[in-house]
């Protein structure tokens, strides 16, 4: 089987970060990338010289043609750039509200029009967004994430029927126990989260890789979104 280059944007730390390294592992090339140029090369170099790193902020969509103007040929591209933003109605912070949206609506599509000419037009090749559960789960603070999150759902059924036979899903993720955001917390707080888990353990990094995976060479899924929580919502 011949090698696999898939971009990751957003592949600088947490999930995407893992998924980098998991692609490397299978004997596949990488592309990632990070807003830091220096430390998305000092990333990229420490996964091996399957690996590159490109800077790039894709809430800046004005730019990101240019930043990715170097890439060559694709088989998969997945799209992990997100913000964490606590943004109440009460409270509303309208540049951060922007950010946001702008990030994941307009980023996440200018991102696949630059690179639709490099991305082989067959079943064969994935692209993979990633939203959240908040869009069905929210919380205190979460209107701008419930509904961009939202909005990649949505996106992933219009891009999907657009691009083939190039394929697109979306993953989901619910709490990931051991990420970096989470896993950071005080004692104490996840606990609330695992007593309402089926089985009693949060989803884990290694989840979301596999399911990604899964989703870049699957060659018979396409427009779907997968929810990762073990199950949380089901309590």
């Amino acid at each position: 089987m011949s090698t696999r280059t898939i971009l990751v944007a957003g592949g600088t730390s947490g999930i995407g970060l893992e998924l980098a390294r998991d692609i490397v592992a299978r004997g596949d090339s990488v592309i990632i990338t990070g807003r830091d140029e220096a430390r998305t090369k000092e990333i990229a170099a420490g996964l091996g010289p399957n690996a590159s790193g490109i800077a790039l902020d894709i809430s800046e969509p004005e730019a990101i043609a240019g930043h990715l103007a170097g890439v060559g040929r694709l088989d998969g591209l997945v799209l992990a750039a997100i913000e964490r933003d606590a943004n109440t109605v009460r409270d509303y912070d309208i540049a951060k509200a922007k950010r946001l949206v702008t990030l994941k609506m307009v980023g996440y599509t200018e991102t696949v029009h630059t690179l639709l000419d490099r991305l082989e037009p067959t079943r064969a090749t994935g692209i993979v967004l990633f939203g959240g559960r908040a869009k069905d789960a929210p919380y205190p603070g979460s209107t701008t994430v419930s509904s961009i999150n939202g909005g990649v759902e949505g996106m992933t059924r219009t891009l999907a029927l657009e691009l083939a036979p190039i394929r697109v899903n979306a993953i989901h993720p619910g709490i990931i126990g051991d990420s970096p955001f989470w896993a950071g917390k005080p004692e104490g707080v996840l606990d609330q989260y695992t007593s309402r888990t089926p089985g009693g353990e949060l989803a884990t990094m290694a989840d979301i890789v596999d399911a990604t995976q899964f989703l870049l060479r699957n060659q018979g899924i396409s427009g779907e979104s997968l929810h990762l929580d073990r199950g949380w919502r089901l309590a």
